[in-house]
This record gives C-alpha cells, structure tokens and sequence, in this order.
C-alpha cells in the first residue's frame, strides 16, 4: 500500500534547515524506537506503519537532489503520485530479515539488527535475535506459600508451565527462556519476563516474609485468657491467649509466615481486636452490669455512675 503525504521534516523531528548528519541521526534513533519486530506482538502492526513513514521520509530527506524538489514543491515534489518504499524498507523486509542497501546504510542495520549473513542478489539479509517480552502474572498469598507451577496463556491457545520457586514474593520476575517475540532472517526468539504480583488477601497482611491478621476476641477471653483455635496458611493451629491480653496486642506463631529459600518460614502475627456483643442476652447484660459495679477505674480517669 502507498504510504500517504505527511511533513518528512515533521516525521523525522528536525528543522527545515537541518544538516544532513542531523536527518542521519534522527532517522536512526527513530528506526530503532519503531522497528516492529522490537515490539510486543500487539504493538507490531502500529509500529510497522510508523517506521514504513520514517522510510520514506528519510529516503527523501538524504538524497540530495529528492531534498531540493521537495524543499521546493512540498507535496507536489512527486507530480501527485504516492510514494511507494523501496523494497525491504517496510515491514516485509522487517519480516523476512532482508533490508536495501541504502547508499552504504548497510551499516547502520547491521549494528541494530545484527551481522549480515552471507547470500547474493541486491539485498543485505541480516540476523537478529527476538526482543524480550515482560507482564505481570497476578498470583495468590497460597501460591506463594505452597509454591507448585501455574500454567500461563500465551498468544492464541497455547499454554506453558512456570515454576513458582520457593522465597518467591510480590515483584519477583520469573524468566521463561525462549518464548519472547520471534528472531528476524532466523535469528533466536527473545525469553518472556513475568512479574509476579499478588492479589490482595481477605484475611493476611504481608510485611517481608512474615504476616500479620487480625484476631477478634471476647471481652472475657482478653481478660481470663483462653485457648483460641487461628487458620494459617499452612493450616489450623492453637494459639493461647494470656489474661489481661490487650487490643492491638501481637502474638507470634512461628513458621507459619511465607516461605524463605533459605528453606525456613517467616512468622505469623495475629493482632487482637476485643470485640463486644451487638445484642447481649439478659444474662450477659446482668454480667455486665455486675461488672460495672465491682470495677476498680483505670488510673487517671474517675469513676462513673
């Protein structure tokens, strides 16, 4: 397809007046922000379009005499006719690996896109390995702890097993050797990155390796103490609870926070909230309000009734 009219300078991001080393050097960095096959898969067929235009301005704006007619008659430099791109300036020649020597540019090519192989006829046909490609993979608290592998959706139907490691965390990158974006003219595809990111947990709290949740307890129970049975992740324990446990006070179990690859856990902290009955029986409000009765107040403050 014909590549439609826009400012070449304005493509190139250079002045009218700039040098012929300023439109080199522009056109290279823009080649290689835009060169499809530098982009995750998605992104291939926006940037084929782009570098198709940066082509075709740079193929105008380096040749001299191109330089002048169209520094002369814009748009009508070409007598109305669309510009067509050399071949292998586009993305069939990203796509196949062969590229036109464009007035000894062969160079330039061969340093982003790898060493010419050898092989006749008038292209340069050049190797380069697959870009990498990165994503977050959402993961849970419970993977984490029991680590095991966990099957990943690639482009179309195709799924991979991934290895959760033991000590792995929230920001972990995991590498899966060779399965990023394909390589161009035969080169190796690229590995994908994927950056663990863990959903956040109804019950648990993390802080580094251990974690923290929150225990309610009765009045009673705070008080007298008590036995209480907690869910772990790594499943239900007793926890006792000494009398005159305050709220917000922290109680440790051991082991039984996240893994370490040292091959030993964090801890556990359940937090204690006291929390009261919304609708007391007679009885407990009777309790309660003998309670009241008999209460010694706390120092510093009165008491009351």
């Amino acid at each position: 397809m014909a590549v439609k009219f826009r400012d070449y300078y304005e493509v190139l991001g250079v002045a009218r007046g700039a040098s012929a080393d300023d439109i080199k050097k522009a056109y290279r960095r823009l080649a290689r922000q835009h060169h499809p096959d530098l982009k995750p898969p998605a992104e291939r067929a926006k940037a084929g379009e782009a570098f198709k235009e940066i082509n075709e301005a740079y193929e105008v704006l380096s040749d001299p005499d191109k330089r002048a007619k169209y520094d002369q008659l814009g748009e009508g430099w070409r007598s109305g006719m669309d510009f067509t791109p050399p071949p292998g300036a586009g993305a069939p020649g990203a796509e196949s690996g062969e590229w036109e020597d464009l007035g000894g540019f062969s160079d330039f090519f061969a340093s982003i896109f790898g060493r010419p192989s050898a092989g006749g006829g008038r292209g340069v046909r050049f190797s380069m390995p697959g870009s990498d490609i990165e994503s977050d993979m959402p993961v849970t608290l419970e993977e984490l702890v029991h680590g095991g592998k966990r099957r990943v959706s690639l482009d179309g139907d195709q799924q991979i097993e991934v290895d959760l490691p033991r000590g792995a965390r929230d920001g972990t990158v995991l590498r899966v050797a060779g399965r990023g974006a394909r390589g161009m003219g035969g080169g190796p595809p690229g590995d994908l990155y994927l950056r663990l990111r863990m959903a956040p947990h109804s019950r648990y709290r993390t802080s580094g390796d251990d974690l923290e949740m929150d225990l309610a307890l009765w009045p009673w129970q705070a008080v007298l103490g008590d036995a209480v049975r907690v869910e772990t992740p790594h499943g239900l324990v007793s926890l006792k609870i000494p009398a005159g446990t305050p709220s917000g006070q922290r109680l440790r179990l051991r082991g039984r926070g996240l893994p370490r690859r040292s091959g030993d856990n964090g801890d556990l902290y359940a937090v204690i909230r006291i929390v009261v009955p919304e609708r007391p029986s007679a009885a407990e409000r009777e309790a309660y309000e003998a309670l009241k009765r008999s209460a010694t107040a706390p120092a510093g403050r009165p008491a009351k009734g």
